[in-house]
């Protein structure tokens, strides 16, 4: 199957996600509405990570593009920080829609574009001071060196770049602690399976278009993309905190989830800060 192949699969399995995700508890949309004040928590630990390489003001008053944005609640919260000039990316037609919607019901002024995030350069024609990507992207995407190339021309000279997103070493894993069953090192092709449901609540049975093709990236693959298009790494972190529980051991932390004591210490998240030179 080609890539292109794949990639229509997975979007026509984002666009079932929306719809199940933008309903769910998990997202609790209704509740983000509510109350004007919410920050995701994805995009809260984001910041936590970002917070060192910015200025004392965070993102407020700087220009800001969120890369596979999905439903708009992390974009959204991106704004209720004070970014300006927000745009949001992916490939999925529908969860633009829904993010469109929560925006608009927000009351945020949010430019969002549909395509592949390997080449918003292509579709975005200025640039960014800031550009986020986070928790479970970069598995969509068939390659780095497109990406990471767009990633540098989009942001302005001095502009920074943050990566938080799964350890690859759980994808190896399955995100089923503690066997080794599939890759962690890339470059052994998309990994593809059938999945009904969704990493939400009560999902099962709810997806139609039920192909998944993801592919493996490890952390020298990610750095290195980043390094030959041009970027500074200024951080790299592997974290023991995940924003989502994909298995049950995890317990609830701060940050959402963690290993509970005296389980071997592994990284569950990972994160690269990069900045294009002036």
């Amino acid at each position: 199957m080609s890539d292109m192949d794949a990639l229509a699969a997975n979007r026509a399995n984002w666009d079932d996600r929306a719809d199940v995700h933008a309903r769910s508890q998990m997202y609790d949309v209704p509740g983000f509405l509510a109350d004007p004040t919410d920050i995701s928590r994805v995009v809260r630990n984001d910041l936590e990570v970002l917070a060192p390489h910015l200025p004392d003001t965070g993102v407020a008053g700087r220009s800001l593009l969120h890369l596979q944005c999905h439903i708009g609640t992390d974009t959204v919260s991106w704004a209720r920080l004070g970014a300006r000039d927000v745009h949001g990316v992916d490939l999925s037609p529908n969860s633009l829609r829904h993010a469109a919607r929560i925006a608009e019901a927000d009351g945020r002024e949010i430019t969002w574009v549909e395509g592949d995030a390997r080449f918003a350069s292509t579709l975005i024609q200025r640039r960014f001071e800031t550009v986020v990507t986070s928790t479970g992207t970069i598995v969509w995407l068939p390659e780095l060196a497109n990406w990471a190339r767009s990633i540098h021309d989009l942001l302005e000279p001095g502009g920074v770049f943050l990566i938080r997103d799964d350890h690859p070493i759980l994808n190896a894993m399955d995100f089923e602690p503690w066997d080794v069953t599939d890759d962690y090192l890339s470059g052994g092709g998309a990994r593809t399976y059938d999945d009904a449901g969704t990493y939400t609540e009560n999902s099962a049975g709810l997806i139609t278009h039920v192909r998944n093709h993801e592919w493996r990236h490890d952390l020298s693959e990610v750095v290195t993309s980043l390094l030959r298009a041009g970027l500074v790494i200024e951080a790299l972190e592997e974290l023991p905190y995940m924003d989502w529980q994909p298995f049950p051991a995890l317990v609830p932390c701060t940050e959402g989830w963690a290993l509970p004591p005296g389980t071997p210490r592994i990284p569950l998240n990972f994160a690269v800060v990069a900045r294009r030179p002036r």
